[in-house]
């Protein structure tokens, strides 16, 4: 999101909020509802000149616009209250939105919680919860859900698996990574999740090969684009995200492999190399040309954790992104499903079980619930690695 769109949105927000107060505490009729519509129409039109659509995204307390939370603000936060208080988790705008659906929009999130109203959405306005569902639309559901169909990947080509072995290998020679490597495995994923699929087979990549970083580092990008996907994220800032999980361990190349293999517990001395890794790979990609700033970011903060107790230690009040946090879930869901030197794989019950008591503390807790979701039923079919 440009400077420019994110001003222009902001802008709407602001509008949109003040003209749904004005109309509550006068009428919708009234003669500066009219004003706020069109001025919120105008900062709309203006945004929208950046892409087809708008896709505003409730998640927790936040609302994410394009993979990141808007910044902080009272209008901000008017319409996130709103929004929650009419049970709505998605709102799309769509280019050739007019008059009528802003106004459309003013009246339905001005009305109170209790309103026996349904919310009914437009060609240019939908209104929806991201839900994650598994084939045809049941009845009740709302119109404009998100639906996210869980493709079959198939085998990943031994040419792909022998590229990013190459880009591994770079990086450890500290050799600068081809990053168009990279991008290409991340595109092919996404055209093969957007093409129509029996939603209830597995997902293909889940499952142990010889190679565990390059099986660990392409599980983790599958599940990020379906965590992505079912937030309504597309285009460029999803193919980001892909690009983030796919190197989002690169730092450990860094490590000596007697620390990385060991069956036992590290010592102290270990623990505090191996702790190094994010730092380490975040440095080596932010002196990489073309990987996407949100790789770097990913990279270094995908051990934060969602209550700050991981590694590495930042300064108070820190952000963290929200690519990140998906990664973080996607890494421990992968981990423990996966045989490793110390432990034995675990199942899937096992391991949702896991991530729920760590839902909160560890991870963010409406992304776990969200990325179940996505698993769901097609989760319970995949079986734990050898």
């Amino acid at each position: 999101m440009s400077t420019g769109q994110r001003a222009d949105l902001m802008d709407f927000i602001r509008h949109l909020v003040t003209a749904m107060a004005t109309a509550t505490l006068y009428s919708p009729q009234h003669r500066q509802v009219s004003r706020l519509r069109e001025a919120a129409l105008a900062s709309l039109r203006d945004a929208l000149n950046a892409g087809p659509d708008i896709s505003l995204m409730l998640v927790d307390e936040e609302l994410i616009f394009d993979g990141t939370p808007l910044t902080t603000s009272m209008h901000v936060v008017k319409l996130t209250q709103a929004m929650k208080a009419r049970g709505l988790g998605h709102l799309k705008i769509r280019q050739g939105i007019g008059d009528e659906e802003v106004m459309r929009l003013i009246t339905q999130l001005a009305k109170s919680a209790d309103a026996d109203t349904e919310l009914i959405s437009t060609e240019y306005l939908r209104f929806g919860k991201v839900q994650v569902r598994f084939g045809q639309s049941g009845e009740g559901e709302w119109e404009g859900a998100e639906i996210l169909a869980i493709p079959e990947l198939g085998e990943i080509p031994d040419e792909e698996r022998f590229r990013f072995e190459e880009l591994y290998d770079e990086a450890r020679r500290h050799n600068k990574l081809n990053v168009k490597g990279i991008s290409e495995i991340v595109t092919s994923f996404i055209q093969t999740f957007s093409r129509e699929a029996d939603p209830l087979l597995t997902l293909a990549p889940l499952r142990a090969l010889d190679e565990y970083t390059f099986t660990h580092s392409t599980n983790v990008c599958v599940l990020n684009l379906a965590q992505a996907m079912a937030m309504g994220i597309s285009g460029a800032r999803l193919h980001d995200i892909g690009i983030a999980a796919m190197l989002h361990d690169i730092g450990k190349v860094f490590i000596p492999e007697e620390i990385l293999n060991k069956a036992g517990k590290l010592d102290e001395t270990e623990w505090e190399l191996m702790q190094q890794h994010p730092l380490k790979g975040a440095q080596h990609l932010l002196d990489t040309p073309g990987v996407p700033r949100l790789a770097v970011v990913t990279a270094f903060e995908h051990h934060l954790k969602y209550d700050f107790t991981g590694y590495p230690k930042v300064a108070a009040g820190w952000e963290q992104n929200l690519c990140s946090q998906m990664t973080t879930i996607s890494d421990v869901f992968d981990a423990l499903r996966t045989k490793r030197a110390y432990r034995g794989a675990m199942d899937y019950e096992k391991i949702s079980a896991i991530l729920l008591e760590m839902a909160g503390t560890e991870l963010h807790p409406t992304l776990t619930r969200n990325f179940l979701k996505v698993l769901g039923r097609v989760g319970l079919s995949i079986t734990a690695g050898g």
